[in-house]
């Protein structure tokens, strides 16, 4: 389930708010086509580094939807997708950094025509 993998990832940390934004539209016409962003604001430099942001669907089947890895060559922690949501549903971008830090961001994306055959 989907805590089990934030902790999994976040290595038992608590994640904390802040530094991640995830964008997510409140309202879903189509769960087969969501689109998402998420964004860290940080330096991506030695000190303020992100390694990897994971997005996950609470209310999916197999709620892992996404992992991105960024390296100091990435300039910028950011990332766009598509995903599909088979139902009203919570969406959480979990960020790793370098220093061990992890924070947390949640949107609850209301679906109007599910993506995943519900």
């Amino acid at each position: 389930d989907a805590e089990k993998k934030i902790m999994e990832f976040a290595g038992g940390k608590t994640p904390e708010s802040g530094k991640l934004s995830l964008t997510a539209p409140e309202i879903a016409e189509n769960g087969n086509t969501v689109p998402i962003s998420v964004s860290v604001d940080s330096k991506m430099m030695e000190g303020d580094m992100v390694e990897s942001v994971i997005i996950l669907a609470d209310g999916n089947p197999n709620p892992e939807v996404a992992t991105f890895n960024f390296t100091v060559m990435s300039g910028a922690a950011a990332a766009t997708t598509r995903m599909r949501l088979a139902k009203t549903q919570n969406v959480i971008a979990v960020a790793r950094m370098a220093d061990g830090s992890v924070y947390m961001d949640k949107k609850e994306v209301k679906v109007t025509i599910g993506g995943c055959g519900g």
